[in-house]
């Protein structure tokens, strides 16, 4: 277990269930200020009591829920340390080439517009501010074979982690950012793939996300992280190497 002491205020979109809640719990014992956001007031204020944070209502794929979130936060919080964006759907049932458009086009608006309005809402302050970072929470969809038979939730992982590479090379020696896989933690989302599969443990990620926050691995922004198959303190000791051999990387082979 991560024995990072942290400050400062996080902002975790998708902060009401499952990993983001947990996530928001794991800052807070930190020592951070957390505002969490959802779709559901009932499920942001539960979460937000609980780790007596700030709860934020709103839709992840609308910009000025978005930039309404960073400016509450900023305001009644203070300056945004951390920006955890974890907020994402999975895939509807059915083929691809029969489930309607709108319900197919619903997964990208969440699962990568959602994460570029909460960037780009929240880089403009960090740049000014010099100080901030960013976990985008990712996908092992986004490389995987198979995908569970259903385009787009593999496809907008896929457009995530491409998103948090280049993003995380613009901001270079200035806004950290990493982008990383759970793993395939059991919440509401994945409850419906049954008792069989290889669950990871629940409190991996949220570990994960603490030392990324500390600043220990800045070195691996870019990187993809795996909060089960990677050892985090592994990769920080090894961070030259890493980057000078581009391990961590979606990458074609030939």
């Amino acid at each position: 277990m991560s024995s990072d002491r942290l400050d400062g205020v996080a902002l975790v979109t998708g902060g009401g269930r499952g990993i983001g809640a947990s996530i928001a719990r794991e800052l807070t014992e930190a020592g951070m200020r957390v505002a969490v956001t959802a779709r559901t007031r009932e499920q942001a204020e539960a979460v937000a009591g609980e780790i007596d944070g700030l709860a934020l209502v709103g839709d992840v794929s609308r910009q000025e829920d978005v930039v309404s979130w960073v400016e509450r936060t900023e305001k009644e919080l203070g300056a945004i340390a951390l920006l955890a964006v974890n907020a994402g759907i999975g895939s509807p049932e059915g083929a691809t080439w029969e489930v309607p458009v709108e319900d197919w086009w619903r997964v990208l608006e969440v699962n990568v517009l959602g994460v570029h309005l909460s960037c780009r809402a929240a880089i403009p302050r960090m740049l000014e501010r010099g100080n901030g970072r960013i976990v985008i929470t990712g996908s092992g969809s986004a490389y995987l074979p198979g995908g569970g038979g259903q385009t787009p939730y593999p496809t907008s992982k896929a457009a995530v982690c491409r998103y948090g590479e280049i993003l995380a090379n613009e901001l270079r020696d200035r806004v950290p950012v990493f982008v990383i896989s759970p793993g395939l933690v059991r919440t509401d989302m994945t409850e419906r793939f049954g008792d069989d599969m290889p669950w990871t443990p629940p409190e991996l990620a949220p570990q994960l996300v603490r030392v990324l926050a500390s600043g220990r691995a800045d070195a691996l922004a870019g990187r993809y992280l795996h909060a089960e198959h990677d050892d985090i303190e592994d990769l920080i000791r090894r961070g030259d190497e890493i980057v000078a051999n581009d391990l961590n990387a979606i990458r074609l082979q030939r």
